[in-house]
């Protein structure tokens, strides 16, 4: 009886090692706390939905999915890095929305040798010369967006430009990323605190510049107050309105009329013409009862590039064949076109957006035109992966 039981609780044993060899656990920081939640809500309802349409796992392995918030305080966002990867044992985490938030997790994630993958924040810093082999970006280098838009306002020649942007990393991103493309006359650049509430001197400085179009960035609750403040001032028919993120499905629930007819761009619509996302949009409306923007659908191609890779590496033990395998990008993304640059972040398509409103009576984003293809950002030459 004795060696019996001695041999069942080794066999127990070995059997409960596998289990916990094949199970797989995410980590996922994004920030949910006040007007800036709604960014991360839609992160975390992209990447949830994925995994409910894989039936709870992540490339046919059981996967949990712990969520924090990070509060949009870096000092939080640390802890919430170090909790996941020394207690929680994470095999991945994903995070963050904002750029300053990934600057505060990047170091503690990437010496715990957990991979680190951002659904949105895609910050020039570690894009270049800072690039490292176990982070990787599934959204788009912070500059391209804007660089989209300098593209295009300068094709339309636009001759005077006012810009507006939070100053923060992404904000600075911004402004460059418009500038390398733009060649007309720029009329005022501001720099506003993150998490600007009054912007009713800005308008008023825009309002005497007079330019042809603003050039503005202003993500979650900035963008709702700004837009509803700009259209106060009686100035959204006195010149172009160009943003990416200012006005998106985040911000357009509050922005409502206000915003339609207002452009932006980046990789993605919900109208996007793929039998993939027309999936994805009409699943996605049906569980939560909203329309997804551009952190929801990098939320899912997120969940679908880590069951790509772990299904490609056969788990997660071998850590060189899950890198190769995130490399290898082997899932159908909902933007369509979708591979790595040498520095993980991607390669892909950008286009025009113009806000719409719906037949049912919410609003959406909507492409109008294609402005790059496969394009890639201009830090990756800077990486010596």
């Amino acid at each position: 009886m004795k060696k019996f039981l001695i041999g069942t609780a080794a066999a127990l044993a070995l059997v409960a090692g596998q289990a916990a060899a094949e199970s797989i656990k995410v980590g996922m920081i994004v920030t949910l706390s006040g007007p800036p939640g709604a960014l991360g809500k839609q992160a975390k309802d992209g990447f949830s939905l994925a995994m409910d349409q894989l039936g709870g796992t992540l490339g046919g392995h059981e996967a949990e999915l712990i969520v924090e918030d990070d509060e949009l305080k870096p000092d939080v966002a640390i802890s919430k890095a170090k909790s996941l990867t020394e207690r929680d044992d994470v095999d991945f985490v994903v995070g963050t929305i904002f750029s300053n938030m990934l600057a505060a997790i990047f170091k503690p994630v990437i010496k715990s040798d957990t991979f680190l993958i951002s659904p949105n924040a895609g910050p020039s810093t570690f894009a270049g010369k800072n690039c490292h082999k176990n982070f990787f970006v599934t959204s788009y280098q912070n500059n391209q967006n804007f660089e989209a838009l300098g593209k295009y306002a300068d094709s339309k020649d636009i001759g005077k430009v006012f810009m507006l942007a939070p100053n923060y990393q992404a904000g600075k991103d911004a402004m460059a990323g418009f500038k390398s493309y733009y060649g007309g006359e720029i009329v005022g650049e501001v720099f506003t605190p993150l998490g600007h509430k009054d912007f009713s001197a800005e308008i008023a400085r825009i309002a005497d510049a007079k330019p042809d179009a603003l050039f503005i960035f202003m993500p979650g609750g900035m963008g709702v107050r700004f837009v509803k403040q700009f259209a106060a001032a009686g100035l959204s028919d006195k010149m172009a309105f160009l943003s990416s993120f200012t006005v998106d499905e985040t911000t357009l629930p509050a922005q409502k009329d206000d915003a339609v007819g207002f452009n932006g761009a980046t990789t993605w619509a919900p109208d996007l013409d793929n039998a993939q996302n027309k999936a994805f949009v009409a699943a996605f409306e049906e569980k939560y009862g909203y329309v997804p923007g551009g952190y929801a659908m990098q939320g899912f191609d997120t969940a679908m590039l880590i069951n790509s890779a772990v299904e490609k590496a056969g788990g997660v033990d071998d850590k060189d064949a899950v890198r190769e395998a995130l490399k290898a990008a082997d899932f159908t993304s909902l933007r369509g076109d979708f591979s790595f640059n040498n520095n993980h972040y991607p390669i892909q398509d950008f286009y025009l957006l113009k806000v719409a409103k719906r037949d049912d009576g919410k609003y959406q984003t909507e492409i109008v035109e294609k402005i790059f293809d496969d394009y890639a950002d201009s830090y990756a030459e800077q990486c010596k992966m």
